[in-house]
């Protein structure tokens, strides 16, 4: 589920707890948390309503006037219109993560061990940190060409570098963060 910067802040701001998509199968569900580079949203409902059961309480929740608002918003897309209750957790904890750069053996050794079973028996995680080391900023899409995998896959491999705080997301593309650039300059070994 994608929240812009503005009803982000909003949120955060206390002004609105409510958000509205149509989708064929919710992307969330009520208890789970959304976690952007603005910080972390808990999702504390999910709810299957009807357009016309759209309360003006609930317009007003999720900072629309008229119910021709939430309908230009919705448009002409497909699938069940769903109800999302959110409220703000706090920042990003990725944020101070990847500014660690300063990794001690143990922090290291609990990395190598995440990273060993992410690679399974295909290991993809130093071609990937070498690869948007080497090119900060390149889309995914041509990340992905690189590695030959589909853009979708690359994406989810690179949001679990992301977890750990070893990337952060740009404009366009990547770029390691502190923690990444730290941990490629350790010995391969220790990887």
């Amino acid at each position: 589920m994608l929240i812009n910067a503005e009803d982000f802040e909003a949120i955060a701001a206390g002004r609105f707890d409510t958000a509205f998509r149509k989708w064929v199968r919710p992307t969330v569900k009520a208890g789970g948390t959304l976690t952007t580079a603005a910080g972390v949203l808990a999702i504390d409902a999910v709810d299957v309503v009807a357009l016309n059961a759209v309360t003006p309480e609930d317009l007003k929740r999720a900072g629309f006037e008229t119910r021709s608002d939430l309908d230009a918003m919705l448009g002409n897309r497909e699938g069940t219109l769903y109800r999302i209750r959110l409220r703000y957790l706090g920042e990003d904890p990725r944020a101070a993560l990847r500014e660690n750069a300063d990794l001690s053996d143990a922090e290291a050794a609990i990395i190598a061990e995440t990273l060993g079973r992410m690679d399974g028996s295909t290991p993809w995680v130093r071609r990937t940190l070498e690869l948007i080391e080497s090119q900060p900023g390149q889309s995914a899409h041509e990340l992905a060409k690189v590695l030959d995998l589909p853009q979708v896959k690359f994406k989810g491999n690179v949001r679990r570098l992301k977890a750990l705080g070893l990337t952060e997301s740009l404009a366009v593309g990547y770029r390691l963060s502190a923690r990444g650039e730290a941990w490629l300059k350790r010995p391969i070994a220790s990887a």
